[in-house]
């Protein structure tokens, strides 16, 4: 459906999964620099890994003022912390751990994790703005890398969103899949704005080696890494 732009090809060889989930994280030190140091830094076997599919209006942090929905709403494990973040009005994949590096290898652009985003934008993206998008637009903190971007149809794992999105009359919407390894300040939502297409709902699907499957908004499930 639509148009389909890409700018890399990140595919990799089948692996299994969790051999795959270490390597594209870094484990086993692949550059070869052993001198690197990260903090927090727990045994594997203590390791505790969680991924939560947020829901929207929650805060991506355990504290909040007193009518503020806070990860401790949802979660009940102690001492994780999410390794990186999304906006209160953003939705899907949180990842949460109690291992510094490998927060830091989540998180850092350094380390290349893909993160795949479906965004409702309002209109219909040219094959003109796509390319522009895909190319990197320039924001006022810089110029973005370049990304994996495609028209696709209504994902038919999405749930229904309280409150729901406004859409304006007469005026179509469509759904994007992004595909990025930055993940600076409501970076995409700015990004779709630049090339006059304000994102509608954002949903975070995957980051690195895993994604939201089956898991409801609200719950979350703990994995070995």
């Amino acid at each position: 459906m639509g148009y389909k732009i890409r700018t890399a090809n990140h595919g990799e060889p089948s692996k299994p999964k969790r051999t795959l989930a270490r390597r594209r994280l870094g484990f086993g030190n692949p550059s070869g620099n052993t001198k690197t140091r990260y903090p927090h830094t727990v045994a594997a076997q203590n390791r505790r890994v969680l991924l939560f599919n947020k829901p929207m209006n929650v805060l991506c942090q355990f504290t909040g003022e007193h009518s503020d929905q806070t990860l401790k709403d949802f979660i009940d494990v102690p001492d994780v912390y999410p390794a990186g973040r999304l906006d209160k009005d953003s939705e899907g994949l949180l990842v949460l751990t109690n291992d510094g590096q490998l927060q830091a290898r989540i998180s850092s652009p350094k380390f290349k994790q893909d993160k795949v985003y479906y965004v409702l934008v309002e209109g219909v993206p040219s094959a003109e703005a796509l390319a522009r998008l895909a190319a990197g637009v320039e924001l006022k903190d810089g110029p973005t890398r370049p990304i994996n971007v495609e028209i696709v149809s209504p994902p038919d794992w999405l749930w229904s969103r309280t409150p729901p999105v406004r859409v304006r009359k007469h005026i179509v919407d469509t759904w994007l899949r992004l595909t990025l390894r930055e993940g600076r300040n409501r970076q995409v939502r700015r990004m779709t704005a630049h090339i006059g297409h304000p994102t509608l709902r954002l949903i975070r699907w995957q980051v690195g080696p895993w994604s939201l499957a089956d898991l409801a908004p609200g719950s979350y499930r703990e994995i070995t890494v």
